[in-house]
């Protein structure tokens, strides 16, 4: 890559490019982007986003804008070289090559040029250092192509401890870390959520990325739901106030109120709240990732408080961005809501209420993988264009398009929407085809303008690398981890633990499950905790005879099949199985006798009822450790530690605990501080522990806590907000 060069000017912004002119005028400095030798107002920093988008969408054919309509497939950095998504470097794999891993695939050089993609969705990166210097090389290719315009690199969540269990998100290389999103709602504090965003879009900008796939503010009211934990909670006023603090500490650049885009500039990133309308109503708990989950169901006749965290949170920000800056449909077919489509594709919840009664004027991008011919089967991860199969696939493009949604996640090419705008133009005319493709154009390019990418776009390594991670962001995560931590029972005055104790962590075994892309995982065993992680606060036992306390390490019951099992159809079945939140093998004799939704055109009956039939988890065992840990520990403390996917049955395990703590994905570090007493005890429920799975079948899924809590043997209530201190 050519080298970048930096312009400073006393009255405004920085400059970066690398062969860009500059045009001067009335003393200033601007980017002669187009080549032409006189300043456009596109290239014209003193007006607003919204004017020089508009010239500039003015400027573009609807084969260029196409390409700005599509925010490209998951990229790894550096790529691997899978058949079913090449990445050469050069013609070569990467790892036969001599090429330096932020270098771009060939693939992804095609995008830039001839796509003429600029959102560029990147999921496993090497390093940071990678990251920023992927992000040059991308910039100085957008440069050099017709009309300068920048790129915009996306991301999903990656300030969890771990890797994501949902969806393709992965542990930041480097980045600072804090709890998953439910766990922001077992601390409470919109401060705190604030903090964490400002902390996420200063990290994200010093890795080259301006476009956030969230916040998840879509109401946690299904407690069987495997995207529970990305949520803010299911209290809605307080998913508001968060929503609010997210959106306005993700977007907001300090010191630019009074900028032609308030609140915008170098450190502002997109936010892109999901899922409109709320995706959180699946029946049964499953998920609409598969066609054996599309459907979000109302029994509570509960749909209008799903969309006040957009309506009352996101759509009208408190900080001067003023409202999210782009808009996520969940996959799902709302039941009852209009047609029975996917939310994309169903005029009601876009055209009619997004567009129409809230006046949303943002972008709107599809969720991933909606477009493409959908597979033989339910039981699969493939394209999910539901209601929508007998269209083409071109068609679907058309009918989403005049939905009033502006871009698509997941294409590696804007083919499909070129050929859109063709049989658009064979359906409405070439006059009203152009007016549209120009509508979305002029959405998305505000965004680029306003995040100040066509000024400076270029990184500085060192200057990042001082930025990503840093010391008081570390410490800033870290407290807002343990703050996360609840502790439901300390019998004994169990808590807090004294140092050194010695302590023995039984190993977990886990059986074979269905993966997030349905195939089938093998079982494992792991040790829960490393010598590394102990030292400081325990001497690991090598028995339970040697011990002066038993640890437990275990998860909330995760399901073998997630709702759904192939082998189950074949045997005459429908296919449809419970969701546990048991450890024990769970069968579901107080279901509903009919579901409430359904119908597939590849299934033979409308009815997904699954009453009567039995299901299991891969980690039973956990269960097994915590009764076996009682037996043998003969009457020595039992301390259970437990990471919260989902709601737990606790009626299995709670007598056998002498102390019980949970949190929602965080560091060892973290739970051990607090165990220890070298933090306090602040976290809260973010929601009520079931007291068994009849209740669970019996609530509604669109209601938030309207199944009874648990109550254990010292009569607490395990339900939302309960927490004990010490």
């Amino acid at each position: 890559m050519a080298a970048f060069k930096t312009y400073t000017q006393e009255n405004g912004p920085k400059l970066t490019c690398t062969d860009t002119e500059l045009i001067e005028q009335d003393g200033l400095l601007f980017k002669d982007l187009a080549r032409c030798g006189r300043l456009l107002p596109y290239e014209d920093w003193r007006l607003p986003a919204d004017e020089r988008a508009r010239d500039l969408a003015s400027r573009l054919s609807p084969d260029e804008i196409a390409g700005l309509m599509v925010i490209s497939g998951h990229q790894m950095v550096p790529a691997p070289n899978y058949k079913t998504m090449p990445a050469t470097y050069g013609g070569e794999a990467f790892d036969r090559s001599r090429h330096q891993p932020w270098e771009l695939t060939d693939q992804l050089k095609d995008i830039l040029r001839k796509e003429r993609i600029r959102f560029i969705l990147q999921s496993g990166v090497e390093s940071s250092e990678v990251s920023v210097r992927w992000n040059n090389e991308l910039q100085a290719l957008a440069e050099q192509q017709p009309f300068g315009i920048p790129v915009s690199i996306a991301t999903d969540p990656r300030h969890g401890v771990g890797s994501g269990r949902a969806e393709f998100k992965h542990a930041g290389e480097g980045v600072s870390k804090w709890p998953e999103g439910i766990g922001f709602a077992a601390i409470g504090d919109p401060e705190t959520m604030k903090r964490f965003a400002e902390t996420a879009a200063r990290e994200y900008r010093a890795l080259g990325i301006s476009t956030s796939l969230a916040p998840q503010i879509d109401l946690a009211t299904e407690p069987r739901w495997m995207r529970m934990e990305d949520t803010l909670g299911g209290d809605t006023d307080q998913v508001i106030a968060f929503t609010k603090a997210y959106c306005d500490g993700l977007q907001t650049t300090e010191g630019r109120e009074d900028a032609p885009d308030p609140g915008w500039g170098k450190d502002s990133v997109l936010a892109m709240v999901k899922h409109w309308p709320g995706g959180g109503t699946g029946e049964g708990g499953r998920d609409a990732h598969y066609a054996f989950g599309e459907f979000a169901v109302y029994p509570g006749n509960n749909f209008p408080e799903h969309l006040r965290p957009f309506t009352e949170g996101a759509f009208r920000l408190d900080g001067p961005t003023g409202q999210a800056a782009c808009v996520m449909p969940y996959y799902t077919v709302s039941a009852g809501q209009g047609e029975p489509v996917g939310n994309s594709y169903n005029p009601y919840i876009i055209k009619d209420l997004l567009r129409g009664e809230y006046g949303y004027n943002g972008v709107v991008c599809t969720d991933w993988g909606i477009m493409e011919d959908p597979l033989p089967v339910l039981d699969a991860f493939g394209p999910r264009p539901y209601g929508m199969q007998e269209l083409s696939e071109t068609g679907r493009y058309l009918r989403v398009i005049m939905n009033g949604v502006d871009q698509f996640g997941g294409p590696l090419r804007s083919e499909k929407i070129r050929e859109a705008f063709r049989l658009g133009c064979e359906r409405f005319g070439e006059e009203a085809m152009t007016k549209r493709f120009r509508e979305s154009a002029v959405r998305i390019l505000a965004c680029l303008f306003r995040l100040g990418l066509f000024e400076d776009p270029y990184l500085d390594v060192a200057e990042s690398l001082s930025v990503i991670g840093n010391a008081e962001f570390r410490k800033a995560g870290l407290e807002a981890q343990r703050n996360s931590v609840v502790i439901l029972k300390n019998q004994n005055n169990v808590f807090p633990l004294k140092p050194g104790v010695r302590v023995y962590v039984p190993e977990r075994k886990l059986g074979p499950k269905k993966s997030f892309i349905r195939t089938m995982e093998e079982g494992r065993t792991e040790q829960p905790v490393s010598p590394e992680e102990a030292e400081g606060y325990f001497v690991p036992a090598d028995s339970p005879e040697d011990a002066d306390i038993a640890l437990v390490w275990c998860k909330s019951p995760l399901s073998v099949n997630k709702g759904y099992d192939g082998k189950d159809l074949e045997k005459g079945g429908n296919g449809y199985l419970p969701i546990p939140l048991q450890y024990r093998p769970y069968t579901a004799d107080a279901a509903r006798s009919s579901s409430l939704a359904g119908g597939d055109f590849r299934e033979k009956s409308a009815d997904r009822s699954y009453r009567g039939k039995t299901e299991t988890v891969c980690n039973e065992q956990d269960l097994d450790n915590i009764l076996e840990m009682r037996r043998v520990m003969k009457g020595k403390p039992v301390i259970v530690l437990m990471e919260l996917h989902h709601p737990v049955v606790p009626a299995e395990f709670e007598a056998a605990a002498d102390g019980i703590a949970v949190q929602f994905g965080v560091s060892r570090q973290a739970v051990f501080d607090v165990l220890f007493g070298r933090s306090p005890a602040r976290g809260k429920l973010p929601y009520h522990l079931p007291r068994d799975m009849e209740t669970v079948e019996k609530h509604c899924e669109d209601v938030f806590d309207d199944y009874e809590p648990y109550t254990d043997s010292a009569g607490n209530v395990y339900a939302r907000g309960f927490g004990l201190s010490f």
